[in-house]
């Protein structure tokens, strides 16, 4: 990660994202978006792991910033072997606490998304959820997934871009916590990066096959979860995109 001065400023940084997730993670999974809650939420996340597993069977899979396992849960439940891992500490216990709940096996983990803790190809998939814009390194953190991945391994990539002006409330955007607004001059991609920018850096950092999607089912449910719920419609931009590691010829 380099030494002297940006390696201390890169600890700084990562000690306040980790106090920030860490404050959150009890009450992670009642914020808006962070769980299934309407039929049509279950039919696009399934639409959306369906497309992007391709039809693939048993996967090793690695859910990076796995939070408090949202992804993984999904993922295991399509019968994947997965490891998830978090650099907060709050964050890995409350997925161990729902796994353990729910007598479902995986392996979940402390680990800096960065400077992961495993073997050149360890894994099928790599998947992220909202990552790259927490990162101080997004563009290492991505080389470094793909070192992870096996030849032919697919890394998945679910993001967002914010509009201009349009922020969720302040009890449901990090942006604006006091842990972000301290570092945020650190992180690259503090505003999200559009779907064409990641299509584009993932083709740049060597994966082939690049592919996406705009997830406007998801968006719909969600829209309409929050007109149910009494709460202000909110324009969103996500996306998924996904490449593939390099084939030997």
């Amino acid at each position: 990660m380099g030494g002297g001065r940006e390696s201390g400023l890169t600890d700084v940084v990562k000690q306040q994202v980790a106090a920030h997730w860490n404050r959150r993670a009890p009450g992670f999974d009642e914020d808006f978006g962070h769980s299934i809650r309407t039929p049509a939420e279950r039919a696009a996340w399934d639409r959306i792991l369906d497309l992007v597993l391709a039809g693939r069977g048993a996967l090793d899979a690695l859910d990076v910033g796995c939070g408090t396992g949202f992804l993984a849960f999904e993922l295991a439940t399509r019968g994947h072997h997965v490891t998830g891992v978090d650099f907060a500490p709050a964050m890995i216990a409350e997925a161990r606490r729902k796994a353990a709940a729910r007598s479902v096996a995986i392996r979940f983990e402390e680990a800096d998304a960065e400077e992961l803790p495993f073997a050149p190809g360890s894994f099928d998939l790599v998947i992220s959820r909202h990552l790259l814009w927490t990162l101080p390194h997004p563009e290492a953190a991505i080389d470094e997934w793909i070192r992870v991945l096996r030849t032919g391994g697919r890394l998945v990539v679910v993001d967002s871009h914010l509009d201009g002006g349009l922020v969720p409330p302040a009890s449901e955007n990090a942006r604006t916590s006091p842990e972000y607004a301290a570092v945020g001059d650190q992180l690259p991609f503090l505003g999200g990066r559009s779907r064409e920018d990641i299509e584009k850096l993932l083709s740049v950092h060597g994966l082939v096959n690049i592919g996406s999607d705009p997830l406007a089912d998801l968006l719909a449910a969600q829209a309409q979860r929050m007109v149910d719920e009494g709460r202000e419609p909110r324009p969103r931009r996500r996306y998924v995109v996904w490449g593939e590691a390099r084939k030997a010829v």
